[in-house]
């Protein structure tokens, strides 16, 4: 990955904590650069920042620089819940502590850091300035936290904190997340349908279809790429039978009409699914679509916020053919961006974009957080394949089977 890699397979590390304990000052003596404004104001960062650096050898991370915890007044609570927010799309955490040590702020973020289930650490920052830190280290090994002192400003222990941040990503950044390439082998065809309609962006393709063809590449296979219109002629002229079909979830019926029952084919939409959060729970979440009531209200939810354009995919399309396939009267709230509600129980189900815009840290948790508190939740392109009776024919490359 390249420091211009997609915001959304960046390793996103959040440093939190209270006001002037010295998060901004950490950030640049990571980055060994001046990137966060610094200041002895109490509250200088206000609204998060993010700093995009390169962490070899993880590559293209994001820091974010929040506003301090303790802020005060109006304007300082919703400073606050900016900062939370961005938590629900971190992968690790640094709790930064400053003069005063751990107090009970700090344990209020690791208590909620714990119930989110982000990876996280404590910076005992400013040790220059403090004549001891054994309480803080004691308490931390009794709660099993990992913890080190340093010194932003004499950059004492950054270096170890930077190989710690190394050792704490996830997996998938050492590893990528599997995409396509175990689907194909080098050599074969893959067909991938690209619809051009009013929603398609001009000039280019939309990022998951740029990522499956690169996925594609990668394993020295064959992409070709065809609107729905050209499948049946394409396939008819290929001399060899493809490896596998990949549509736009909006065109899988008519696709899957032109492609034989032997060719494995799948969606764009599930093989994000898959890469960006939990298949098998998606999948599960679509059988609510079977439970639904009169009156129950469905979440849908997207990562990015655009302009919406006649029959939109999330706002029109999918609504109306939810509405169809259940013959309910239903009611539909949409979310886009990094907001995600908090009164999450109040949906019978939550229908989710592929979220190429987000990490999969932060999809996996909305994923668990859904789930936690009873509200089954599933994918666009999962929930397109089930009212179009054909979940089970899309699912079946990756070894599962719906009802």
């Amino acid at each position: 990955m390249s420091v211009k890699a997609p915001k959304g397979v960046r390793l996103v590390i959040t440093l939190t904590g209270r006001r002037n304990a010295g998060k901004s000052s950490l950030i640049n003596a990571i980055c060994g650069e001046e990137i966060a404004i610094v200041s002895e104001m109490p509250g200088t960062t206000t609204d998060p920042v993010a700093r995009h650096h390169e962490l070899l050898p993880l590559g293209p991370v994001t820091f974010y620089d929040t506003a301090g915890l303790d802020d005060e007044g109006a304007l300082g609570e919703l400073r606050i819940q900016a900062a939370r927010k961005v938590l629900f799309r971190t992968d690790v955490a640094v709790v930064v502590a400053g003069e005063e040590g751990i107090t009970d702020y700090e344990k209020e973020i690791i208590a909620e850091l714990r119930r989110m289930e982000i990876t996280f650490l404590v910076a005992l920052n400013k040790r220059d300035l403090r004549d001891d830190t054994g309480a803080d280290i004691r308490w931390c090994a009794e709660e099993g936290i990992r913890v080190l002192a340093v010194s932003a400003n004499g950059g004492d222990g950054v270096r170890e904190l930077k190989e710690a941040l190394i050792a704490m990503a996830p997996g998938e950044f050492r590893e990528e997340p599997l995409l396509v390439r175990d689907l194909v082998n080098e050599g074969d065809w893959v067909v991938c349908v690209v619809p051009i309609d009013l929603a398609a962006p001009k000039g280019r393709l939309i990022l998951p279809q740029v990522m499956v063809l690169r996925d594609i590449l990668d394993a020295d296979a064959v992409g070709l790429v065809v609107k729905e219109r050209e499948v049946e002629e394409t396939l008819s002229n290929m001399g060899k039978k493809p490896a596998l079909v990949i549509t736009d979830s909006q065109a899988v019926l008519k696709v899957a009409a032109d492609v034989p029952e032997d060719v494995p084919f799948t969606t764009f939409s599930t093989l994000m699914a898959r890469y960006k959060g939990d298949l098998e729970a998606l999948v599960e979440g679509a059988d609510m679509l079977d439970k639904l009531t009169d009156g129950d209200t469905i979440l849908m939810g997207e990562a990015c916020s655009h302009h919406e354009v006649a029959d939109d995919i999330g706002r029109v399309k999918i609504p109306r053919w939810i509405t169809q396939y259940t013959g309910l009267d239903l009611n539909f709230e949409f979310y886009s961006g990094n907001d995600f509600p908090e009164d999450l129980e109040k949906y019978a189900l939550a229908v989710h974009c592929g979220g190429c815009m987000l990490n999969r840290t932060a999809m996996l948790r909305r994923v668990r957080e859904c789930r936690r508190r009873g509200v089954p939740i599933t994918n666009y392109g999962v929930a397109i394949s089930k009212v179009q009776g054909l979940l089970d024919r899309v699912i079946r490359p990756f070894g599962l089977a719906g009802e």
